[in-house]
């Protein structure tokens, strides 16, 4: 019954067509003329994610990729192995709140990690919160946290099934035990205690209509003031711009109590908006400190009526600049740490200095500086990776960071600000031999002769003699950097005798607000140069050839891999899309893909649609045409990139494609855009994905 039910309203003929026995899916009439040009969207009824139509495509979609994979004889193996890979300990940096040290910690296989606090470092801590209790099957996630200055209050986020949007509870760290606040409808938002610790700021969205949860755009984001012990109807609005229904913000006091803080965005561009409250005046207005949205603005902290902020206003690669409110007009202001030939990434103030993060051809220097701006010291770092962390007070002596590289999972320092050095706090147990691998950095030359970084990362000795199965993965875009960082599936595929290269893309923030433009808007047809030419060096330099290559990126990243193989279905033997934004003409229409206009561009714009329908992968496969072996993977509750972009456009690929090869789609349930999936989840992803690879790059 119910394959006359599917045949009756998916195919037009058979159901299955080739040897994979994909779905012939439903090919429907629908065009529209848009600034001239005809545009089909023949598969627009997949966008009705929860219709009856589109829940059986899904399922028999599933099913072919599962039988698929299963024939794979390598995939139990390779499980295994990410099993016992990740079967670790696993911490996170650590931060002192009051009395208290909190962090988290996951044994290995669990879900999700827990939260613990402890009031000494030297003392067993206790468990404070353990997401996997909120569910069986580890589907319901910690979605962010927030302690009070005195450590006595907690307020976190859950989010259920990887959706982006997430409930607020708060729980007393002395008892343990819950309080009766709940807040709902929250989404890209933290929480923020004010100093009395009797509520907290956050941001929520208006409770979108029934069935429209994952779908609905979301549009006029408020401030609320959230007091403890009331409901949730009486929290006090704190900011609203119903004129600017595109804004979207962050509230937050001061560390000396003086000020609320309030951070805008126009949708998901990096240059912001910084305006202020003084909290000792009751109903002060916001002053509008920074209002014209040129550059990116970053309060690090303050003193008296000083403001220090990190920007990169004429400083593309970012400075620290000292503002007095008094004369607050940029030609006044004092700069504190000058831009650099390196990118600064981030400035914490804490233990009474900046301590800067930098970016040195993509990868960590970290330095500190007195509070004029007087070089102190260079943190040595153990090798070429990233660092994160530097949380804390400027009253405290002591702060926290942790160190990896691709190959080198995040070992955790102390350092102390009395002796100016670092201690290892925590280092991570390995089942794998990191002195097996080797990472080098290459440069090469895109197609107009830009000069692009690439992480190489292998077993060492591996020989070149072209024929070497490697995974080339980018980003490149919204001004992300991609700097070396650990992932226990990486070292099952180097085990595997694979290469991985990362190619550090135009269109990220690797270089600063330059290399960011050059790779955005009108420009983007760099970012998919740039990938195309790392991949042709790696042939060209006898890494691997089109036989053996694979590409992956995720969510923009997606899109990065949909366009180059469309446009290039000859380079590539196998291609890994994850989450990606494929109809560059309707994105806009779908929950915050609104907010990326600012990256991409509108279709709305003549200009821009025109750049946009050039390279949107949705709309650019060819029938006939062999493309590469893809496994499209994307999640049934992603409510940041809309999953109909994959839906249609493995529905699109398995029409137009003329090979035996396979182009499949996996489509996980009860799982969002990838934040807070549980570790039984990303193993099985994982596992298919190498698995997929290894058969389609005829590995051993």
């Amino acid at each position: 019954m119910y394959r006359c039910l599917l045949l009756t309203s998916l195919a037009s003929a058979a159901l299955f067509a080739q040897s994979l026995n994909y779905p012939r899916t439903r090919r429907e009439a629908v065009t529209e003329t848009q600034h001239g040009i005809e545009v089909a969207d023949p598969y627009r009824w997949l966008e009705d994610t929860d219709s009856r139509k589109a829940s059986w495509w899904v399922w028999f979609q599933n099913r072919v990729t599962r039988r698929y994979l299963k024939t794979i004889p390598a995939r139990d193996k390779i499980k295994a192995r990410l099993t016992e890979l990740y079967d670790n300990e696993r911490f996170n940096v650590p931060f002192r709140m009051g009395g208290r040290y909190f962090y988290t910690k996951n044994d290995g296989l669990q879900n999700q990690s827990v939260l613990y606090t402890t009031e000494s470092l030297n003392k067993e801590a206790r468990i404070l919160l353990d997401p996997n209790q909120f569910s069986t099957d580890g589907t319901v996630a910690l979605s962010g946290y927030e302690v009070s200055d005195d450590g006595n209050l907690l307020a976190y986020g859950i989010s259920r099934s990887g959706s982006d949007w997430k409930e607020w509870k708060v729980r007393d760290i002395n008892t343990g035990q819950d309080l009766p606040d709940h807040l709902k409808w929250s989404k890209f938002s933290g929480a923020a205690w004010s100093k009395d610790h009797k509520g907290f700021y956050y941001s929520r969205y208006d409770e979108p209509k029934d069935g429209e949860e994952f779908k609905a755009a979301n549009f006029n984001q408020k401030v609320f003031y959230h007091r403890l012990g009331t409901a949730q109807a009486d929290d006090e609005l704190v900011y609203e711009r119903p004129d600017e229904p595109r804004w979207s913000f962050r509230a937050w006091p001061s560390e000396d109590e003086k000020f609320l803080l309030l951070e805008i965005r126009r949708g998901s561009a990096d240059k912001n908006a910084l305006y202020y409250r003084e909290l000792s005046r009751e109903e002060a207005p916001f002053v509008e400190l920074l209002k014209d949205f040129d550059a990116r603005y970053e309060f690090v902290g303050s003193e008296g009526n000083r403001f220090w902020i990190r920007t990169d206003l004429e400083a593309p690669r970012g400075r620290l600049v000292e503002i007095n409110l008094a004369n607050p007009e940029s030609k006044h202001w004092k700069t504190i740490l000058p831009q650099s030939l390196d990118t600064l990434r981030s400035v914490s103030l804490v233990g009474n200095e900046f301590v800067a993060s930098y970016m040195h051809d993509a990868h960590s220097l970290v330095r500190r500086y007195n509070i004029k701006g007087i070089g102190l010291a260079e943190l040595a770092m153990p090798g070429l990776g990233s660092a994160r962390g530097f949380y804390g007070k400027r009253k405290h002596r002591e702060t926290f960071y942790s160190f990896t590289s691709f190959t080198e999972p995040p070992t955790i320092f102390r350092f102390d600000f009395d002796t100016g050095t670092s201690a290892v706090h925590r280092k991570p147990t390995m089942k794998f031999d990191p002195a097996l691998f080797e990472t080098r950095q290459v440069f090469y030359k895109s197609k107009d002769g830009t000069q692009v970084p690439m992480f190489i990362v292998s077993r060492k000795g591996l020989p070149r003699h072209g024929n070497i199965p490697t995974l080339l993965y980018g980003y490149g875009g919204f001004n992300i950097s991609l700097l070396p960082r650990f992932s226990t599936s990486t070292i099952a595929w180097l085990e595997l005798g694979g290469v991985y290269a990362v190619a550090n893309l135009r269109g990220g923030g690797e270089y600063g607000e330059k290399w960011h433009n050059a790779g955005k808007g009108h420009k983007k047809q760099n970012v998919f140069d740039d990938f195309i030419g790392a991949a042709e060096w790696l042939i060209e330099h006898k890494f691997t050839s089109s036989e053996k290559l694979a590409i992956a990126g995720g969510s923009n990243g997606g899109l990065l891999v949909g366009a180059c193989m469309t446009q290039r279905p000859e380079l590539f033997q196998a291609a890994l899309p994850a989450v990606g934004v494929m109809d560059m003409l309707r994105f806009h229409r779908f929950t915050i893909g609104w907010a990326w206009t600012r990256e991409f561009g509108t279709p709305e714009n003549a200009e821009d649609f025109k750049v946009l329908h050039a390279y949107a992968p949705y709309h650019h496969l060819k029938k006939g045409t062999r493309y590469p072996s893809t496994l499209i993977t994307t999640a049934d509750h992603d409510d940041r990139v809309f999953p109909a972009h994959s839906f249609k456009f493995a529905a699109a690929l398995q029409h137009a494609h003329a090979g035996d090869n396979p182009v499949l789609i996996r489509i996980e349930t009860k799982a969002g855009h990838g934040a807070g999936k549980p570790t039984d989840k990303r193993i099985e992803e994982a596992a298919d994905r190498w698995a997929f690879l290894v058969k389609e790059l005829g590995m051993e």
